[in-house]
């Protein structure tokens, strides 16, 4: 069995910088365990495989797949940068005629389209509440060491910690942490927290600046040590940021060596769209 895959690099307009995802495009039905599989061999934070929801669908002309994102350990509810490349894809080496795509996920319908070079995806918002400091405060010491935090917030809906710089830094800062990621599993066993965010307020309006905040985000409970740019990340950094600054529009940058942009727009509907561009790297066919 031939499967066509892909990789794309995704929140980029050049080749090898923001979040590679591998995109495979399954014309039959793939047996289960073959999807972990595939993930682990690509050993990218994220795997992507678009399916036909019909026997008639067609990767050019339907406008609606079935959609699921393997980490190199195990299946994730919801990966922006992944569903970026499955769209880029679709868009660009399919030539699918649509101006919508509508991808059926875990975490529910997510859409895609193309306005000018980026594609915009509508994502669902994650609200982030307080979390008292002390209930995590050794694994908050194992992400920053000794750098002062301003504030932490818990998403309960994805289990992301999100963890706020004091102002006074600046993004060469958190671009400067070393970040373990096998202390933070060490620390947070329970796995009430699977995903930690250190995020930063950004210096938009600045002559050199242009991004409302910055953020890096570390994984490695879903065998992601540090992911190089995040959108399910961003679903839960848009609502908190929007809330901070009074902005609904908002450009923020992921700070890992990679690095990556991403435009956001809150909605009317309490869903955020997150806009990027993509970059497909690599094609090819996958024997098993």
């Amino acid at each position: 069995m031939k499967i066509p895959i892909f990789t794309v690099d995704a929140f980029t307009d050049e080749p090898f910088r923001g979040n590679p995802a591998a995109v495979c495009l399954l014309e039959d039905e793939l047996e289960e365990g073959w999807h972990q599989k595939i993930a682990m061999e690509m050993k990218l934070s994220e795997t992507a495989f678009i399916r036909k929801l019909h026997p008639t669908d067609n990767f050019t002309k339907s406008s609606r797949f079935g959609l699921r994102w393997f980490t190199p350990t195990n299946e994730v509810r919801l990966c922006g940068h992944a569903t970026l490349a499955s769209a880029a894809v679709l868009f660009r080496n399919k030539k699918n005629v649509n101006s919508s795509l509508t991808f059926v996920t875990l975490s529910g319908e997510l859409n895609a389209r193309q306005a000018g070079g980026q594609i915009i995806l509508d994502l669902p918002l994650y609200s982030a509440y307080p979390q008292d400091l002390q209930e995590v405060e050794e694994l908050v010491k194992v992400a920053v060491g000794n750098i002062n935090v301003q504030d932490v917030r818990y998403s309960p809906d994805t289990k992301k910690l999100l963890v706020r710089l004091s102002d006074t830094y600046e993004r060469s800062d958190l671009e400067k942490l070393n970040v373990n990621s096998q202390e933070l599993l060490q620390t947070e066993t329970a796995r009430k927290v699977e995903g930690l965010i250190v995020t930063l307020k950004g210096k938009a309006g600045g002559k050199l600046e242009s991004h409302d905040f910055y953020s890096r985000y570390f994984a490695p409970w879903n065998g992601v040590s540090e992911d190089p740019v995040t959108g399910s990340a961003h679903a839960v950094l848009s609502s908190y940021w929007s809330e901070q600054l009074g902005k609904e529009e908002m450009c923020a940058f992921q700070c890992s060596a990679r690095g990556g942009e991403l435009k956001i727009s809150l909605r009317d509907d309490g869903r955020v769209d997150i806009g990027g561009q993509a970059v497909l790297v690599l094609e090819g066919s996958l024997t098993i």
